[in-house]
């Protein structure tokens, strides 16, 4: 069963697909609102921040508003891990980038002077980023608004991954963009491109945290390598130094699924150990069933993998599907049309998120002729036997 959970006239979407979207009951599902699409927000352009309660007839709720958001990831919201009740996002006041945590039951809101990327797993605490600068990097995952100030220096030593205390708002600097662009990369020399930082996740105890470190040289395609370091920036690894990571995420407390590129099987998703220096063995995951780059998470037991593409063909489906991997066994889930006004930083990916308990998704699509919105995807009873206790 796919329905839509949010209607127009407004346009509705949740964007990076490792946030926590769904409350701990799955309930309530997070999303943002807006009057327009098909252009880049400027530094006045305000989004709805919200909630859809599944109990009630898919009734949207406000609950505040944002202006420091873009397509891909929107304005980092999410729930706090371990709260049925809070949820913080990010926004731009008084010429600075800041987010608030809300409590939806009591309506009591703060503001830390800071905002954020991704939050540990055991609470207290989250990474951030300078999002002008990823603005500047690469256009639609930042934020508009408040210029990158070191725009003119290829790795800056102020700027990096910031530790954000949620009680205080105190952040502190842990791993710099000089420290990192100055790590040997075994194919080439990377001294003289411009650096910067993007995505940030814990691992599932948020003892470690993985990131990726990209580069652009004048004019050129950037470069990407995958590295993780413990959750106060120590004990750096570079787990991969191929150039080509791409969407990931951690299985485990040692392993992270990632897509990309390898000597003997080329693009595909592996599966990297939490290595020291990138030189590890590297299993293919999925090789056959999931032979394109994916938004990819793990539902809660592990087993399963819920992922996405992009468009595909002249038709532009998006495949959203479940990869079995104790029996290498594909369950397709359904497929999208992408209108073509949807391309580059103004795209609609599909985003899969599921539900604490793994037998619900929500996903963005601009399929039903009305904009991106968000839709609810289900099983019925019989195939949801098959997905959460498949016949071996």
């Amino acid at each position: 069963m796919i329905r839509a959970i949010t209607h127009g006239p407004d346009f509705h979407w949740f964007g990076y697909y490792d946030k926590l979207e769904f409350d701990p009951s799955g309930r309530f599902v997070l999303g943002m609102a807006v009057d327009f699409e098909h252009r880049s927000p400027g530094p006045d352009d305000r989004i709805r921040i919200g909630m859809v309660d599944l109990h009630e007839g898919d009734r949207w709720i406000d609950l505040g508003e944002s202006r420091a958001w873009g397509w891909q990831a929107g304005c980092m919201l999410q729930w706090l891990p371990g709260s049925d009740s809070q949820i913080i996002w990010n926004d731009r006041q008084e010429g600075r980038f800041v987010s608030h945590i809300l409590d939806i039951e009591s309506g009591q809101r703060r503001t830390l002077p800071h905002p954020i990327f991704s939050l540990n797993p055991r609470g207290g605490s989250a990474l951030t980023i300078d999002f002008h600068r990823l603005e500047d990097m690469r256009p639609g995952y930042g934020y508009a608004g408040i210029p990158d100030p070191w725009a003119g220096v290829l790795a800056p030593a102020e700027s990096g991954i910031h530790t954000v205390d949620l009680q205080t708002g105190e952040r502190q600097l842990i791993l710099s963009l000089a420290q990192i662009a100055a790590l040997p990369y075994p194919h080439g020399e990377i001294h003289t491109a411009k650096h910067w930082f993007n995505v940030l996740i814990f691992n599932p105890s948020g003892t470690r945290f993985l990131f990726l470190h990209r580069w652009r040289f004048d004019g050129g395609p950037f470069h990407t390598r995958m590295l993780t370091a413990a959750a106060d920036g120590s004990q750096v690894h570079i787990v991969d130094h191929s150039g080509y990571t791409s969407h990931l995420i951690w299985r485990d407390d040692e392993h992270i699924l990632a897509w990309s590129r390898r000597p003997l099987h080329g693009d595909a998703f592996y599966l990297f150990p939490d290595a020291d220096d990138g030189t590890a063995e590297v299993p293919v995951v999925g090789n056959e069933a999931m032979p394109l780059n994916g938004h990819c998470t793990y539902l809660p037991d592990r087993d399963w993998i819920l992922n996405d593409t992009y468009p595909q063909g002249d038709e532009r489906l998006q495949a959203l599907y479940l990869y079995h991997v104790p029996t290498n066994r594909r369950v397709d889930l359904g497929v999208f049309h992408a209108p073509p006004a949807y391309t580059g930083p103004l795209r609609c990916d599909l985003h899969p998120r599921a539900n604490p308990s793994g037998d619900k998704i929500v996903i963005d699509s601009a399929h039903g002729g009305n904009g991106r919105q968000m839709y609810l995807v289900q099983p019925g009873v019989n195939k949801m036997d098959n997905w959460v206790k498949p016949n071996e």
